[in-house]
């Protein structure tokens, strides 16, 4: 791979990115605003993660197997649109922490991991772009491994900064409303995730990969 097809791959990646939040952005804002961006960051790893996954499968050739999978793929999608709708209506219906001790109990970092993992394994179309992405910009004359390693670790690192971006803005953000009345970041966090649920209802899952 020649260094103007890399710089190209960035560039597309960066149009890729520049976009309302996606998803996984909605739900990195929601745990951000709520749990600062320390903590949620266990939520970019967990969606990296599946990312990662996600890639490797797509270099194993798994993708014509996954695209076949209709009803495989149905049920995975509408799953993640109902986890994310549970953890919304859950924020909305809850009551805020009483107590400082009682806020930083809050969720464990496993568990943000976790909603960032499943939230990307929900889109398990995910592998058919990166299937239909990296091939693009891979020279069939050099050794493919590392011109694939060099992709993914390259999407892995742009997707973790633009998520990383999202939640800062948050936590600046939609994190100050903990001072006036934490009913309200509760519900604007949970008013997030529904609509990352939505979001994910709505996809034709065999054309994003996000």
């Amino acid at each position: 791979m020649s260094a103007e097809v890399y710089v190209l791959y960035l560039g597309v990646l960066v149009a890729f990115f520049a976009t309302p939040p996606d998803t996984s952005q909605l739900l990195i804002m929601s745990n951000a605003a709520r749990h600062g961006l320390r903590r949620s960051l266990a939520t970019v790893a967990g969606d990296l993660s599946a990312n990662a996954l996600q890639m490797t499968a797509a270099a194993f050739g798994l993708t014509a197997i996954i695209a076949a999978s209709a009803d495989a793929l149905w049920i995975v999608k509408w799953a993640g649109v109902a986890y994310l709708a549970w953890l919304g209506v859950k924020l909305i219906l809850s009551k805020p922490a009483r107590d400082r001790d009682e806020a930083a109990a809050g969720p464990t970092r496993g568990a943000l991991f976790r909603q960032g993992f499943l939230t990307s394994s929900a889109n398990p179309y995910a592998v058919v772009f990166f299937g239909a992405l990296f091939p693009q910009f891979i020279d069939p004359s050099m050794p493919v491994l590392p011109q694939l390693l060099i992709l993914g670790v390259t999407y892995l690192v742009v997707d973790g900064v633009t998520l990383i971006l999202w939640g800062w803005a948050a936590s600046k953000t939609l994190g100050r409303v903990k001072a006036l009345n934490g009913v309200w970041l509760n519900r604007i966090s949970g008013a997030l995730m529904l609509a990352a649920a939505a979001l994910l209802a709505s996809r034709d899952l065999s054309t994003e990969a996000r």
